[in-house]
This record gives C-alpha cells, structure tokens and sequence, in this order.
C-alpha cells in the first residue's frame, strides 16, 4: 500500500488529495516519510486561507487508519499546538516582508 496514490487513504478526499498532490506528496509512502505536520505546513503555506486544522486532523488520523474524530485528545492537543507553531511562523513571515 506504500506506494499506493494518496487518494487511497481513508479520509483523504479529493481536495486535499489535489493540494497534497501540488505540494509533491502523491504516494502513500512519501506522505509517510513528511508525516502530518510537515505536510501541513506545506499546505499551509502553499494555502493560507483554505488549509484549517482539520486538515492536519484529516491527514494524521490518514495514516493512523481512523476517522479524524477518533484521534486521542492528547493527539489533537499536540497537533493543535503544532499548527499554532505554523500559523504564527506564517503571520511572522507576512508580517517581515511588510515592513520593509
């Protein structure tokens, strides 16, 4: 199943499955080897505003074989806090290039 298409996945539907595509993770393997929260941060960075938490939720219970609402709550406080992590490495990045 590794190197299935990504779009294999349970729960990886076809929007997400498109973005995880243009950020060149196509294979069940390479998402893998990037793991969630750096395939987060690559959508979110490619797409500010269409990329939410859920995403990560989406793609880390993916690989975990399980629907997003079962991940464990200590799993969802530690992803949250890695997407707050991107989120302000993403507002600091905008916020530097505006005050040039």
């Amino acid at each position: 199943m590794n190197d299935a298409p990504i779009g294999t996945l349970p729960g990886v539907g076809p929007v997400t499955q498109g973005w995880l595509e243009e950020a060149g993770i196509r294979t069940v393997a390479e998402l893998r080897a990037v793991g969630s929260v750096d395939a987060y941060r690559r959508l979110k960075f490619m797409f500010p505003r269409r990329v939410s938490l859920n995403a990560l939720y989406g793609i880390e219970a993916a690989l975990r074989g399980c629907h997003w609402l079962d991940l464990p709550p200590s799993v969802k406080s530690a992803l949250q806090q890695e997407a707050r992590t991107i989120d302000e490495a993403l507002l600091k990045g905008a916020a530097s290039r505006c005050s040039l």
